[in-house]
């Protein structure tokens, strides 16, 4: 089925059962979101660990923006 014909077909329910079903859309989206949200935080807080463990180092801010710039502009 295609988001179109799912589209129609939504759009021909009565409004509380249209209601009901962009709540249940929004929360799968939610939960995605807070399941990304999550994974992050563990990705981070794993990050820092390493780092105060010293098996990762920092760069400075002027570090990074050299590595980005373009070699043409060294």
């Amino acid at each position: 089925m295609s988001t179109e014909s799912i589209t129609t077909s939504a759009l021909e329910l009565p409004p509380e059962s249209r209601a009901e079903l962009a709540d249940i859309l929004l929360r799968s989206i939610e939960r995605q979101d807070n399941e990304t949200a999550a994974a992050w935080a563990e990705e981070i807080d794993d990050r820092l660990a390493a780092y105060e463990r010293g098996e990762m180092k920092s760069l400075s801010r002027e570090e990074v923006m050299e590595a980005r710039r373009p070699k043409s502009c060294n």
